[in-house]
């Protein structure tokens, strides 16, 4: 009996030391494979697998296989995944204060200083996201988002005439839509580019990434080179999953995705330089807003802030990020 005992705690303390998730720890994406971003994405699995000695797969289903961003959140509630790859929009679902960089007007050119900001506020989101039951494993800048337009707008004002794609159920759009008296027409994505063709939708939104992926380039005439925000996005897991992977390969883990967490966004900054100027080839023109307009975009901005503090994102976040806004 004492023989049969020792076996069976020796037996419980191997499987105690070993990496108990054995199945996948499975992932959605809507980004394409052979895409710049899920090229990385597929290397970071294949490293993280090779250096924990196959204790930790990441098994990434890509191109919106799972569903899009809301079907992958869906799915990890229930179980049926465990983690995605999101913008912020649904991010801002599991933690609201990650959109905080989002708010329209904050960086208007300065690109550095958002990223700056983004990775300086980091390890405050990542304990949002842990106190949402969710592990962060990086923080993703995907870019600066403009207006594009079939017709020629000299000013903030004169966006107001155009009818514009908005993207519902995104509490900072509607806000913006709300505050700045803009026409908005809420489509799927997928269906933006035919509502452009067919003049349902005037105008739309997005990094130079996306409008060049999503083909709205072939659409449009014009480019407002007065970036509206800054988007980010991140890739999560659910803190049930992160448990069940041991410490000594959370650690290993956490390195390898820091590693290209930068690679990915220095990937993603030079695709957006590339699709700018992508456009630009095509003779879509950039038209140029006055300085005048950072004032009255300055006005927009508090007036969102005002309606979003407390509602999206709390008192505390602002705080951070009025801390970051001021440093030079």
């Amino acid at each position: 009996m004492k023989t049969v005992l020792n076996s069976l705690a020796l037996t419980l303390a191997l499987v105690t030391s070993m990496n108990v998730f054995a199945a996948p720890i499975k992932v959605g994406v809507l980004a394409p494979e052979g895409t710049g971003w899920a090229k990385n994405i597929k290397k970071m699995t294949t490293e993280i697998k090779e250096a924990t000695k196959g204790n930790v797969e990441i098994k990434v289903y890509y191109g919106g296989s799972q569903g899009d961003e809301q079907d992958v959140l869906r799915k990890i509630r229930i179980g049926q995944l465990h983690g995605g790859i999101f913008t912020g929009k649904t991010l801002g679902e599991i933690n609201g204060d990650v959109r905080v960089v989002e708010i329209p007007f904050t960086f208007n050119h300065n690109r550095e200083k958002a990223l700056k900001t983004l990775q300086a506020m980091a390890p405050y989101f990542d304990q949002k996201y842990e106190q949402n039951k969710f592990k962060n494993l990086a923080t993703f800048e995907i870019g600066q988002v403009y207006f594009v337009t079939q017709k020629k707008v000299q000013d903030l004002n004169a966006i107001k005439s155009l009818k514009i794609w908005s993207w519902d159920g995104d509490p900072i759009v509607s806000t913006m839509f709300e505050s700045m008296n803009l026409i908005g027409v809420p489509l799927a994505l997928p269906d933006v580019l035919s509502s452009l063709t067919t003049g349902v939708v005037e105008a739309a939104y997005a990094p130079a990434i996306g409008i060049i992926a999503l083909q709205w380039n072939s659409k449009i005439k014009y480019m407002v080179d007065f970036p509206i925000s800054y988007s980010i996005g991140a890739f999560v897991i659910t803190s049930t999953a992160w448990s069940k992977v041991s410490p000594a390969d959370q650690k290993i883990v956490q390195e390898i995705a820091k590693k290209y967490e930068g690679l990915i966004n220095a990937g993603n900054a030079k695709d957006n330089d590339d699709a700018l100027a992508a456009m630009k080839s095509q003779k879509i023109e950039f038209v140029k807003f006055s300085d005048a307009e950072i004032k009255v975009a300055q006005g927009y901005r508090a007036a969102m802030v005002k309606k979003l503090t407390g509602k999206l994102f709390s008192a505390e976040a602002l705080k951070k990020l009025d801390a970051e806004l001021a440093k030079k």
